[in-house]
């Protein structure tokens, strides 16, 4: 049970710890030292649901209606591009966090937590249907391998999220706010196309 335990814990973060949109949010969030607990819980309950769903046998389900992962694929590259746009447009006017950078609503925060989230039809696939996929080969000890992997995603938007504060420090100059609203319009850019061209 330990080892299954530790196998999902290596085979979530393999699949999450990759530059998406959901991370990049929660980086960001966490550099912005604003409701960075309430995004990870949600990124986390959220990894969690569908993780669940998968080992019970839901991704199959969600395989078989390409129909829906199409309309969660055009819809996830218009929320992206339309982030990136925001993004790129928060760059050409750099403001330090301290300079004006307002905190941003609660609702606004929780909206785009669950946009970026369940928008991205990469969230289906890894932690849906790949982890459901290889937490069903172990028959009796599917549920140890889905609680590992659970674990690996909590642990992982924990770190990044409040390991971010200590990059807060420089957060009050405007270059770095420039350079890190840049990387995210181009990582989500590249999102977004590569949804488009379905690769």
């Amino acid at each position: 049970m330990l080892t299954h335990l530790v196998t999902g814990l290596l085979t979530g973060w393999s699949l999450i710890i990759a530059v998406g949109p959901q991370n990049a949010f929660v980086l960001r969030q966490g550099m912005r030292r604003e409701h960075v607990g309430l995004v990870v819980l949600i990124c986390s309950v959220a990894d969690a649901l569908l993780m669940v769903l998968g080992t019970l046998g839901i991704g199959a389900v969600v395989e078989r209606a390409p129909i829906l992962l199409e309309l969660l694929r055009w819809g996830g590259a218009a929320y992206l591009l339309w982030f990136a746009f925001t993004a790129f447009r928060s760059a050409a006017r750099p403001e330090g966090l301290a300079a004006g950078r307002g905190e941003v609503r609660l609702r606004t925060v929780i909206l785009t937590t669950l946009t970026l989230t369940f928008l991205n039809p990469g969230v289906y696939i890894d932690t849906m249907l790949l982890i459901g996929t290889l937490a069903s080969q172990l028959g009796g000890d599917r549920w140890a391998f889905t609680a590992g992997a659970i674990l690996g995603s909590l642990t992982w938007f924990a770190a990044i999220g409040f390991g971010a504060r200590a990059l807060a420090p420089y957060a009050a100059r405007p270059r770095v706010w420039q350079i890190v609203d840049i990387a995210i319009g181009i990582v989500m850019v590249l999102i977004a196309l590569r949804l488009i061209i379905g690769h």
